[in-house]
């Protein structure tokens, strides 16, 4: 059988968190027919961390890494930059999961961990991995309430968290918008694109990394897959594809996955001492549909504030030129509202990142067919959740089990979305609705 790669998902906008710390590492492109153990397509969260777990396995493999785009140029640079340890369900109306919290809290920690020490055995900076915590901002009583219900739920978890009131949060973020907030103190504070980077740098000392060569088609030879792209060809003993919902442009789980684009936009670098309030902080709605807002400083890219909310489905995974104009007028709104004093600042950036969901909220991380492994599907948890399917990836390909494996494979297939157009549209207006309820969260 031959997958084909029926089309790519569009980003629109600049990948900012790149964009603010300057060019990144030079991969070439893939120009040459190669040969490797393991071939990752994707070098995102989940396709870096498979290649990394792959060569933790198997430490005399060669492993080749294709990405379509310039490395962090893609979905894992446009991201908020959160790696939450706790349940952070998006289809909740807290984040509240379900009965299996405390095993997904501990696979999120063990995602954490590998991160952490890939930090440190590539010598990536501590900036970009920042182990902050962050809150749940409420700026309304049912605010309040999401957040009374999700405290009460992390402490029947065994799990800490802080109230803090409004003055608190006013010394913390320089905003007098927020009520008060749910510091929780597990998540690391992500520079994304600085992240990936140096995960990328630190494995091309063992592995072959190609950016800018997107993986047209591949097919069974013999005993190997062939891969192509524009120019080049890789013929492997396995695949793991890590491309979130890309997957389904190969025909895999067609008709199962939720395109969606999330926005956001970043600010000029301001005078830190015109913000107020700390140096860096992260903030996440009380209600799952509100506004995502981020304070970042120098060693970060500068001291800027990034905005976000807005979502949309797009079956074609791209977005659209009137998305775009919407996302940046809901932010100037958002923004100004949280930041009056700072209302006359420029937003340098805005951008749109692709995500994918389940109906379920289920990953697609299992052996599709032999020799052909997904870490796929991060139902908006790409940091985390993505490192996570890409070790289940490498695990399952290497044939070591692992508690993250058995994670994935007792997990449901996704389930079928109803027909289209019926699909996006009923879940747009959805999304509008909630987006209309969550008001000034």
């Amino acid at each position: 059988m031959t997958y084909f790669a029926r089309r790519l998902p569009r980003h629109r906008g600049p990948a900012a968190w790149a964009e603010i710390i300057g060019p990144g590492p030079d991969f070439s492109r893939l120009e040459d027919h190669v040969t490797a153990d393991v071939t990752v397509v994707g070098a995102g969260f989940a396709g870096l961390s498979a290649a990394r777990r792959v060569m933790q396995h198997w430490p005399q493999a060669r492993v080749v890494v294709l990405d379509a785009w310039r490395v962090a140029d893609g979905a894992a640079g446009r991201n908020s930059g959160f790696m939450i340890d706790l349940p952070h369900d998006l289809a909740s109306e807290d984040y509240a999961g379900g009965g299996d919290d405390h095993v997904l809290t501990g696979l999120n920690r063990q995602a954490i961990a590998f991160a952490r020490a890939a930090v440190q055995d590539y010598g990536i900076s501590p900036d970009y991995f920042d182990p902050a915590g962050k809150v749940n901002g409420a700026a309304t009583d049912g605010g309040e309430a999401h957040n009374r219900s999700y405290a009460k739920h992390l402490q029947d978890m065994g799990e800490a968290c802080e109230w803090l009131d409004a003055t608190a949060m006013q010394q913390l973020t320089g905003s007098a918008h927020y009520r008060s907030g749910l510091y929780t103190p597990g998540t690391v504070m992500l520079q994304p694109a600085g992240y990936v980077r140096g995960l990328a740098t630190g494995l091309a000392r063992t592995a072959n990394i190609h950016d800018r060569s997107p993986v047209l088609s591949f097919s069974r030879s013999g005993t190997d897959w062939v891969l192509k792209t524009p120019k080049g060809a890789v013929s492997t003993g396995n695949v793991i594809l890590a491309v979130n919902g890309h997957l389904e442009s190969f025909g895999v789980a067609r008709g199962r996955l939720v395109q969606l684009f999330l926005f956001a936009s970043m600010t000029q670098a301001l005078d830190p001492s015109a913000i107020g309030g700390a140096s860096r902080w992260g903030v996440t709605p009380s209600d799952p549909m509100g506004t995502t807002v981020r304070r970042i400083d120098t060693a970060q890219g500068g001291h800027r504030i990034v905005t976000r909310n807005c979502a949309v489905v797009r079956p074609g995974m791209r977005p659209t030129e009137r998305d775009m104009a919407r996302a940046a007028r809901a932010h100037a709104r958002a923004f100004a509202l949280r930041f009056p004093h700072l209302a006359r600042a420029r937003q340098d950036y805005v951008w749109g990142g692709h995500l994918c969901l389940t109906l379920n909220g289920v990953a697609h991380a299992r052996e599709i067919e032999q020799g052909v492994f997904s870490a796929c599907v991060q139902n908006g948890l790409g940091t985390a959740r993505g490192t996570l399917t890409g070790i289940a990836a490498a695990d399952r390909c290497c044939g070591q089990p692992s508690g993250i494996t058995d994670y994935f494979e007792a997990e449901a297939t996704p389930k079928r979305l109803p027909p289209q157009p019926f699909a996006s549209v009923g879940a747009n207006a959805y999304l509008r609705w909630k987006e209309w309820r969550a008001g000034k969260e």
